[in-house]
């Protein structure tokens, strides 16, 4: 397996030792539920979109969003609006920032992430929610151990998501683009959700594992020093979840259960 940027080999997916750990902290889309490939298809829509018009009025060639390294890397597991303007900010485009009351129709970082979020919840009516059943079955393993559990998500949709798929009741807490707004935390890659959630659940970061499936995700969990940090690799970028601060990376967590 890939060495990460320290140098050290990282684990390779074995029956994890609870006793070293007090909680899990999970997040959403991409590992416990399938709703990442309804965001990363709001996301091309709304780029997609906003670029044709753009080149047509520049009178300069269209480049579509490229829903799977545009998305892992300038969106996936980003607050929505921190995701509009890394992306941006990669083609070289400056938009004013706006406020969270800008319609879908105005050309303002919120503005745009506004509309995102309304063709995701399109998606989201449409197809609804489906569930990994390796990360449920962790899950449910590490409750049955006593293990606190908590889930770390940039969606604003996370408490609506946990009641519709019956998880809301093996969570312990939950730190979620609402609470991140309320609390003016920093979006991954900084720690401040995991560390909130940590602090919540009375753990020592040291303590406790982050389950993440996104770049952001990974380097926030080594950002705020947790113990371990584990990578979910749904889409066949283990190595590059590796560079980016997971200890070990699994495509299927059952591996994972004692």
């Amino acid at each position: 397996m890939t060495q990460g940027l320290t140098g050290e080999q990282p684990l390779s997916p074995h029956p994890i030792d609870l006793t070293r750990f007090d909680a899990v902290l999970f997040d959403l889309d991409g590992v416990l539920t399938k709703t990442a490939v309804l965001h990363a298809a709001a996301w091309k829509r709304l780029f997609d979109e906003y670029l044709k018009a753009r080149a047509s009025r520049e009178q300069v060639p269209f480049q579509p969003f490229d829903v799977t390294l545009d998305y892992q890397r300038y969106v996936d597991g980003r607050l929505r609006y921190d995701g509009v303007k890394s992306f941006l900010e990669s083609r070289n485009i400056v938009v004013p920032n706006g406020t969270p009351q800008d319609g879908p129709d105005q050309e303002t970082v919120q503005g745009l992430g506004n509309k995102k979020d309304g063709y995701f919840q399109a998606h989201l009516k449409q197809q609804g929610i489906e569930l990994y059943d390796d990360a449920v079955q962790f899950l449910r393993s590490v409750r049955a151990q006593g293990m606190r559990t908590a889930v770390v998500s940039a969606s604003k949709h996370t408490a609506a998501v946990l009641q519709r798929t019956g998880l809301a009741d093996s969570f312990d807490e939950w730190v979620d683009g609402i609470e991140s707004e309320r609390l003016h935390l920093a979006g991954k890659p900084a720690p401040d959700g995991f560390v909130e959630a940590a602090r919540r659940l009375r753990v020592n970061p040291r303590r406790a594992m982050v389950v993440e499936d996104a770049v952001a995700g990974v380097q926030a969990g080594r950002n705020g020093g947790f113990g371990l940090v584990i990578g979910v690799d749904r889409t066949g970028h283990a190595e590059e979840l590796i560079r980016n601060g997971a200890h070990l990376v699994t495509a299927d967590m059952t591996e994972l259960c004692p």
